[in-house]
């Protein structure tokens, strides 16, 4: 019965509407001392009703307040190993109902898992197939309204931290007639720290290996592999009954001594432990099934053999040989233990002769008996053996005699076949009546030259010199007669041959196909003009001189080199004298003969023409040329056609416009020029350089012609000031090639010179002196003629440059063209600078001039020559001095 102060109380909140009506349930609350509630009123004293109302709230015992189910200590996380076997609990949670007597239930309302290192795994869904078992509960009777609910891991479970590392769990409980409450336990799956061997070997029945019977010994059968395998492992056998072996890396190997080659299967077991650093272990069994060899076993047709071996048989010769049938069979002697008369071959059996069998030195050679094994290389159990008797017999050691016992010759290599070379006289000592077998051994190369008719050695094949074969043996074949005696046991004589060829000049050289050159007649001293390459058969091949028939002349200027045939230039070529030669070259062979004087040779036919240089520069009329054209618009118009000529031998010219073409309005095709419009809108003059080469001769020797063009556009009506202020006529200039010509003497001749011009004037200054003295009046006569011609044939003003019009002094002003004049000259721009020295000098002077004077001409060295423009008439002119003379 409750409390009467406390029924009052609650009477009294539900009248004020604080507490619910009958049938709420309170929330399970516990109190820490266990003290009674009227234990907590006496202590109150005379605290107030509502003070101890709320302690009362405070303190009050479960299902005071609350009406739903709850999980208490959630959320939660446990952990749990991945090893963890069925059954296993997990984790335990209180749940607490209002309701003593009510059967609560849990479900797991949903499972995720979490696996950071699986990619792959879905985490959203619920694995149907959860590693849990359902949710077992069990009552906890402090307090009694408290239960337990025990997670536990499901049969089959196999939990596995590498796939799914965490488990989030929803539990859902519910109380009867309460509300349901969830709540979330985080399962942590942890790495196991044991160790996990493969899953056949830690099995009950363990791994099974089958191997045969003749597997080589310590050969590896097994491994047993771990999963961990960057730990330290320590393996050992937990029996100890078995021939088989387990090193420390856990690998089963063979016996020592192999396998036992029965007939019947043959069963080993092996129970192996693994066990790490920190002791942790697993264990496993191996069995390792022994088959039948299915190989044939090793045997000897029969068991004794009886050989006999003739005296002086050599070291190393094969006496006999035996075989025993199997696989992988060896051979070996078992006794006598130290064979010393015979050796055998542990591959092929062959029995071989340790020395040369004499029985007076080895009298024990006579009989001897060897017992001789074969066995199974990878099973050597797996053998058999032989006894073999070995009888010596004695023989007659004289072999045939034979006259002579050497044969060294030299033949030509035209000695026809069936040729005898040699005469052997063999005869047989131990029989003088038997009859001699000759035969002919040594290399096939040359065993195939000779041949036996007899005891005659004859050449069986040509012994061709000239042959690859014959030079890579020397040009000596060697080769030995066998001479055999026809008894029993056969002896043999053997005679060496050793033939040297030597050559004869069989063949004649031959001229080459190609024998026509071409060189510049420019061509200087020592120019290849080509090679002619004559071959020989003869060996050696192509060992040819060459030389040319009829010597070096004026007429042949080209010498021939006497080893390579390459033909050079050694005199001056002249197109215009001879346009082409023709040699006649010897080809003769040498060293082909061992007679030196024995030469073949042959002519040879060689043609050498001689291509024309260009010596000359083309020769363009006119020079410098003035046109006057009327452009149109958007048409190429023809300007002019050079009139130009090239050498002699009429190569084509080029033409190319190097200075003037501004903006480019005009373009050469060939020799003529065309206009090409460019939006010309004013009169314009060109002065167009234009060069003329011909032929690809180095130095490139060219003529530069100028052209005057005044381009007019068409809408063009009134013509330029400038051209109305001209009052002469256009005068065509001329010009003037300049030639310097320079030499540099020798010091020598310098110094010769200086001497010699020394002597010189010191003769003349001897003859001036005696003919002042002999004769001053006619030296008085002669000086006042040379002052006057001086004084009055020569004006001062012809002693300086004047202004001479050359190309290059033609300007332009205003679109137009203008002379330059000469300084200090009044005269029109249409004189020349001889019209000023008319004008100076008068008439008089000008008429002397023009016939000029002999002592004047002779004081001036005259460097160009000219062409007045106004009169036409030639003169020679100085340009440092400008002295000028009519021609």
């Amino acid at each position: 019965m409750p409390h009467p102060t406390a029924l009052g109380l609650d009477q009294e909140l539900q009248v004020a509407g604080i507490v619910p009506g009958p049938g709420w349930c309170p929330a399970p609350m516990a109190t820490s001392s266990g003290a009674s509630q009227t234990e907590l009123s006496t202590a109150m004293g005379t605290h107030s009703r509502l003070t101890f109302l709320l302690l009362l709230l405070a303190f009050q015992a479960p299902g005071s307040f609350v009406r739903a189910a709850a999980l208490l200590s959630l959320p939660r996380i446990v952990t749990v190993s991945e090893d963890a076997a069925p059954g296993t609990l997990v984790a335990k949670v209180t749940l607490a109902c209002s309701n003593v007597s009510s059967n609560p239930r849990v479900t797991l309302a949903h499972v995720e898992p979490s696996s950071p290192f699986d990619r792959n795994v879905t985490l959203r869904s619920v694995e149907p197939g959860d590693p849990f078992n359902p949710i077992a509960i069990s009552t906890n009777r402090t307090p009694a309204s408290t239960f337990q609910a025990e997670i536990t891991l499901r049969a089959g479970a196999a939990l596995d931290a590498h796939r799914v590392n965490q488990y989030v769990l929803m539990l859902r409980v519910a109380c009867q007639e309460e509300d349901e409450a969830e709540g979330q336990l985080f399962i942590r799956v942890m790495e196991a720290q044991v160790l996990h061997c493969a899953a056949r070997f830690a099995s009950t029945e363990g791994d099974v290996v089958q191997v045969p019977a003749d597997v080589a010994p310590q050969t590896p059968l097994y491994t047993v592999v771990s999963s961990q395998l960057a730990r330290e492992l320590t393996f050992y056998l937990k029996n100890n009954d078995t021939p088989l072996v387990l090193t420390e890396r856990g690998t089963v190997l063979a016996p020592a001594s192999g396998f036992n080659p029965r007939h019947s299967t043959q069963v080993f077991r092996l129970e192996i432990v693994v066990m790490d650093r920190h002791g942790h272990n697993c264990s496993g069994a191996v069995t390792v099934e022994v088959l039948p060899s299915r190989h044939p076993q090793v045997n000897f047709t029969e068991p004794w053999r009886a050989v006999t071996v003739l005296e002086g048989t050599g070291p190393l010769e094969v006496v006999t040989q035996v075989h025993a049938s199997g696989d992988n069979v060896r051979y070996v002697i078992l006794a006598p233990a130290t064979p010393s008369l015979f050796t055998i071959d542990a591959m092929t059996g062959e029995i071989r002769s340790a020395h040369r069998l004499d029985l007076e030195r080895f009298p024990q050679a006579a009989h001897t008996q060897l017992l001789i094994q074969a066995y199974d290389k990878l099973n050597p159990t797996d053998h058999a053996t032989v006894t073999l008797n070995i009888t010596m017999k004695r023989m007659n050691q004289q072999a045939p005699r034979c006259t002579p016992s050497l044969y060294v010759s030299q033949v030509p290599e035209t000695v026809p076949p069936g040729r005898t070379l040699v005469v052997l006289r063999c005869t047989d000592p131990a029989s003088p009546s038997s009859s001699l077998h000759y035969a002919v051994e040594g290399a096939p190369a040359s065993r195939s030259l000779f041949r036996m008719e007899g005891p005659q050695l004859q050449v069986n094949a040509t012994l061709d010199y000239d042959s690859k074969a014959a030079a890579a043996v020397g040009f000596q074949f060697a080769a030995t007669i066998v001479v055999t005696a026809g008894s029993q046991p056969p002896r043999s004589t053997h005679v060496p041959v050793l033939v040297t060829v030597t050559p004869v000049n069989e063949y004649t050289p031959v001229c080459p196909n190609d024998t026509a050159f071409t060189v510049l007649e420019t061509a200087a001293f020592g120019t290849a003009v080509g090679r002619i390459a004559g071959t020989d058969r003869d060996y050696p091949p192509d060992s040819i001189k060459y030389s040319l028939e009829g010597g070096l002349g004026s007429a042949q200027p080209f010498s021939i080199d006497a080893h390579t045939g390459k033909i050079y230039v050694v005199g001056p070529l002249d197109y215009e004298r001879q346009k082409s030669y023709r040699l006649t070259v010897r080809l003769t062979d040498n060293h082909n003969d061992l007679d030196p004087e024995n030469q073949q040779s042959c002519l040879c036919d060689v043609a050498v023409r001689l291509q024309a240089v260009l010596n000359e520069a083309p020769v363009c009329t006119p020079e410098v040329l003035e046109l006057r054209i009327t452009s149109k618009p958007a048409t190429r118009q023809p300007v002019t056609r050079l009139a130009c000529q090239g050498s002699r031998d009429g190569a084509t010219l080029s033409y190319a416009i190097i200075r003037g073409n501004e903006d480019r309005h005009f373009r050469l095709e060939g020799n003529t020029l065309f206009h090409v419009p460019n939006g010309l809108a004013e009169p314009r003059t060109f002065v167009l350089l234009v060069e003329v080469w011909s032929g690809p001769s180095v130095p490139r020797r060219s003529t530069t012609v100028m052209l005057v063009v005044h381009v007019v556009p068409r809408t063009t009506t009134v013509l330029p000031r400038t051209t109305v202020q001209r009052t002469t006529m256009w005068k065509e200039p001329l010009i003037i090639t300049r030639t310097e010509t320079t030499w540099s003497p020798p010091a020598w001749f310098v110094a010769a010179l200086t001497v010699s011009g020394a002597l010189l004037l010191a003769a003349l200054g001897c003859t001036a002196q005696t003919l002042l003295q002999s004769a001053r009046d006619r030296g008085k006569l002669l000086l006042d003629d040379r002052e006057g011609v001086l004084g009055g044939g020569v004006p001062s003003g012809r002693m300086k440059r004047t202004g001479m019009l050359r190309i290059g002094e033609l300007k332009s002003h205003e679109g137009g063209m203008a002379w330059l004049e000469a300084p200090g000259s009044s005269c029109p721009p249409v004189c020349s600078s001889w019209d000023l020295a008319e004008q100076r000098a008068g008439a008089p002077q000008r008429g002397k001039e023009e016939r000029g004077h002999p002592d004047a001409g002779s004081l001036v060295q005259f460097d160009g020559r000219a062409q007045d423009p106004r009169t036409g008439r030639d003169y020679l002119f100085n340009s440092v001095t400008g002295v000028r003379r009519w021609v």
